[in-house]
């Protein structure tokens, strides 16, 4: 991996030779994996200091389920779940905190609304996570470039309430990379730095399992103008047919094994749930990675 140096909000984050992980933190009732479990702003804030505690650099908080055949939220109610967090995380982080030890962290916001992007900007995120790739909103990429915010734009076919019904492809690679190219045109005709800017292939979203496959065996392809690469494989649904169990606690070790192989095939930022095994999964491979050289 050569250079690789992301602008988030004032500072220049240096990915080029140690990734980092982003820690999943979903207000929501009804998401796949941790539906309702921290649905209050108490046990929310707590879980994501306890993330930050376990090695997460990003906290990513979402308030709306993508889940697939999940319903939307209003403006209202997403910025209701949001927002209190979004603000105490910012309180317990910045400046950094004696008691959580928690220094340096970074507030993603995960919407593809432009109002709720630009409240959880006011309240101390600096990274917008559309899942829509800016296509959602078209508001979304011109308050990234006037609020200075890092922009990660994602691929998915159709959207979250049909992205699964029949996902097809030619070529799944490349026309994942020939989004990525558009968006980025995109991106900065909307004026958004492009230092600033990043890519997820949205594992998952509109995708079969051997879409999915297809996207991980060949991630390196995807790299677009030397961007970072943001990538969630955790806990998804495609892992359960791999390893042939419907548990959600078995999905667990299939994602830390594709945690160090997306870190050799290139990736720079890595969404995940279980932050600990995570982060040992991916230090470990970027010691051997090292090595390497």
């Amino acid at each position: 991996m050569g250079e690789t140096l992301w602008k988030v909000g004032n500072r220049t984050v240096d990915l080029s030779r140690r990734s980092m992980i982003m820690g999943v933190l979903n207000v929501t009732p009804d998401s796949f994996s941790d539906g309702g479990e921290f649905f209050s702003t108490d046990k929310a804030v707590e879980y994501g200091l306890r993330m930050a505690q376990e090695g997460a650099q990003i906290i990513d908080v979402g308030g709306e389920s993508t889940r697939p055949g999940s319903e939307a939220v209003s403006t209202e109610e997403e910025l209701r779940r949001v927002i209190p967090v979004i603000e105490r995380l910012h309180d317990k982080i910045d400046p950094p905190s004696q008691r959580y030890g928690v220094a340096g962290i970074l507030i993603s916001i995960d919407t593809s609304k432009s109002k709720v992007a630009e409240a959880a900007l006011d309240a101390g995120a600096s990274i917008i996570n559309d899942v829509s790739g800016g296509r959602n909103d078209e508001a979304m990429m011109p308050i990234a470039a006037k609020r200075n915010a890092a922009f990660i734009i994602m691929h998915m076919q159709g959207n979250p309430r049909t992205m699964q019904g029949d996902p097809r492809y030619v070529d799944v690679v490349g026309e994942v990379a020939d989004f990525f190219r558009q968006q980025y045109a995109r991106a900065l005709e909307s004026k958004i730095d492009p230092m600033a800017i990043a890519f997820d292939p949205g594992i998952g979203f509109g995708k079969t399992l051997a879409h999915n496959l297809d996207l991980i065996g060949n991630f390196s392809r995807l790299r677009t103008n030397e961007r970072p690469l943001v990538v969630g494989v955790s806990r998804k649904s495609f892992l359960s047919k791999i390893v042939g169990s419907t548990e959600m606690e078995d999905r667990m070790a299939a994602t830390v094994a594709l945690t160090a192989l997306l870190r050799e095939r290139g990736a720079n930022v890595l969404r995940v749930h279980d932050v600990k095994p995570n982060v040992q999964a991916l230090r470990a491979a970027e010691a051997i990675l090292e090595i390497a050289k």
